[in-house]
């Protein structure tokens, strides 16, 4: 199943057990495809590197660069696609939309509302980890 996760749900599968974490745990042994971009995986080292997160890290003992470079390895790279604004309240959610476009994704994988509230994007379904892991 090809499939993008967006940054909360990366984040929360990085650092915490739940089903996030398992969304991640199937696509490392090849049961899902995911997909990425070079601006979601900026946006990533962004997100990592905010304070709430620096007690977590360390807990772990890794570093924002290592968790980026192991969930690049993980998720395909693709080249973000042109698309028109969607989520007016939130522009970064478009480049979620954009790299499911651009990966010919089946599933967006979110916590956000903005995304989980469209339901669907181009016939890309939008669910929560929870409702993924049900149709695996």
């Amino acid at each position: 199943m090809r499939t993008v996760a967006d940054t909360n749900t990366v984040v929360s599968g990085l650092l915490w057990h739940g089903p996030p974490r398992q969304v991640l745990d199937h696509a490392r042994i090849g049961e899902i495809e995911l997909f990425t971009t070079m601006v979601l995986l900026a946006e990533l080292e962004d997100v990592l590197q905010r304070e709430k997160f620096a007690q977590r890290l360390m807990l772990v003992g890794v570093k924002p660069k290592d968790l980026v470079v192991g969930y690049a390895a993980l998720a395909k790279i693709v080249e973000s696609a042109q698309i028109s604004p969607v989520i007016a309240d939130d522009s970064d959610d478009d480049a979620v939309l954009a790299c499911a476009i651009a990966a010919h994704a089946e599933v967006i994988v979110s916590g956000d509302s903005h995304l989980l509230a469209l339901k669907e994007y181009h016939g890309i379904h939008i669910l929560t980890a929870t409702e993924l892991l049900s149709r695996i």
